[in-house]
């Protein structure tokens, strides 16, 4: 069974690591505050101008005033701290965010990046997300493998849409398997399949070429 969005949001935050800098990307990325292991500490950073958001508020319990870069309402914890859009992008563009999940309506066979033109609609601009490509250490791609209304695949030879970034993407979690690059050089390499998933299933599935770190006819 490929994963939910809440199981891929959970096996994102498997990458987690105790100390990190941490920025999430609108959509199933933001659902990996939920999932950040116990006992482990990671601060969260928002473009908006906020380090250390807490999880998503409880029914009810909103705060208008409290959000995300993606207008989504958020909790704050007491090592909470507010600055301006300026100075959280210096901490982008400075390098000091050490890793970054994102959703993508399209990923290359090289790593190219394509997440901020949605086709047939008006957008107001491409947000923050060439920043953090650039800026930060370690980017997670979190996407659905393939388009849901016809079955194309996201993941490709060449991204069609406008680039976000090019050869930007570490990793790669989808619904249906883990792809990881080492050195953002080269191809992807599967390393993991979503229990109940064959890699044939997988290889139907996707366009891109990748090289395969599991065993023939594998799965999970």
């Amino acid at each position: 069974m490929p994963w939910s969005r809440e199981q891929l949001a959970e096996r994102a935050a498997r990458e987690l690591r105790d100390g990190y800098y941490v920025n999430l990307g609108i959509g199933i990325p933001t659902l990996v505050a939920n999932y950040i292991p116990a006992g482990m500490k990671v601060v969260l950073q928002s473009e908006n101008g906020m380090l250390g958001m807490g999880p998503f508020p409880y029914e009810g319990e909103e705060d208008a005033d409290l959000i995300n870069a993606g207008k989504q309402t958020i909790t704050q914890l007491p090592s909470s701290s507010y600055f301006s859009s300026a100075d959280s992008f210096a901490m982008i563009r400075g390098g000091h965010i050490n890793l970054s999940v994102l959703g993508a309506m399209e990923v290359s066979e090289n790593g190219d990046l394509a997440n901020w033109m949605v086709p047939g609609k008006m957008v107001k601009g491409m947000g923050g997300a060439m920043d953090l490509v650039a800026g930060v250490r370690n980017v997670i791609v979190v996407m659905e493998h393939v388009v849901a209304r016809d079955g194309t695949p996201k993941f490709k030879p060449h991204c069609e849409l406008p680039l976000t970034g090019a050869g930007v993407v570490d990793m790669l979690i989808t619904d249906l398997a883990v792809f990881r690059r080492t050195g953002r050089k080269g191809l992807f390499d599967l390393i993991e399949l979503a229990p109940g998933v064959t890699e044939a299933q997988v290889f139907e599935r996707t366009s891109a070429k990748y090289r395969s770190a599991l065993g023939k006819g594998a799965t999970a």
